[in-house]
């Protein structure tokens, strides 16, 4: 990704800037991109785009950023190697999961979105769903797949057209709401998608937890890839704004 197009953004949540400002001058060096700075569970590069603050929405977007066509062609080309941290991440997902099923109106089918090698999949299935089906655009990711799984996954970009209006009992999106250029959007895709009773489960980084106020822009959670991060308030409004009225948040440094 050594040139493209960019595209400046306001805020994604309230689509507006009057209230933002800037929180981090751009720290990018292209001559050091390769074939991870795209892929998932990377080492750290310390480099991310200019981030401003939305003081409205509590989030942290990237403004400009690359064109959708070349953040697109960047992830469908990464490369990938983390297939044992995807498991281990899976293994603490499905414990979140195991909360989740019980308040369901049932187990029909199943989407994950960034679905890198399926590994949540093969939770999903074991959790009950009848249908599971994933998006992600890595062909390398897909490749680490077991053959079962990795026919369940769609190598495209999620994008809400492909499954019919309340055809869906859960959608996750984990680690990878971060990286969608309209993450509004996708709330609002997943709120269409699910039938009464269904759920949207997202899993993000914390831009006010302790360890990423203690380590400044050194903390990894910093990255070119992430084109927004969200604060327990800011995910709210994310989901409000999707169309979400029950939103329960939790975690570390969650009040």
């Amino acid at each position: 990704m050594t040139a493209y197009d960019s595209v400046h953004r306001p805020c994604p949540l309230c689509r507006s800037s009057d209230r933002s400002r800037l929180f981090a001058d751009e720290r990018f060096d292209p001559a050091r991109l390769d074939g991870m700075s795209f892929s998932s569970r990377k080492a750290p590069e310390g480099m991310h785009l200019r981030l401003l603050e939305c003081e409205r929405c509590d989030v942290l977007y990237a403004s400009p950023t690359p064109d959708t066509g070349t953040l697109t062609d960047a992830y469908r080309e990464a490369d990938y190697d983390s297939a044992p941290e995807a498991q281990h991440a899976a293994a603490t997902y499905e414990r979140v999961l195991s909360n989740i099923v019980p308040s369901l109106a049932s187990l029909g089918r199943a989407v994950d979105i960034g679905a890198g090698d399926g590994a949540f999949l093969e939770r999903l299935i074991r959790a009950g769903f009848r249908e599971v089906v994933g998006f992600e655009p890595s062909a390398a990711a897909i490749a680490f797949a077991a053959p079962e799984i990795r026919e369940r996954i769609r190598q495209r970009v999620f994008d809400g057209t492909e499954l019919p209006g309340g055809s869906v009992s859960l959608v996750s999106c984990l680690q990878t709401i971060e990286h969608v250029p309209d993450p509004v959007g996708l709330c609002s895709d997943a709120a269409t998608m699910l039938e009464p009773g269904g759920a949207l489960l997202i899993v993000c980084h914390n831009r006010r937890a302790v360890s990423a106020r203690l380590m400044g822009r050194r903390s990894p959670i910093y990255d070119i890839e992430h084109l927004q991060l969200f604060s327990p308030t800011g995910i709210r409004r994310l989901l409000a704004r999707g169309g979400f009225e029950r939103i329960e948040v939790r975690g570390a440094d969650v009040d």
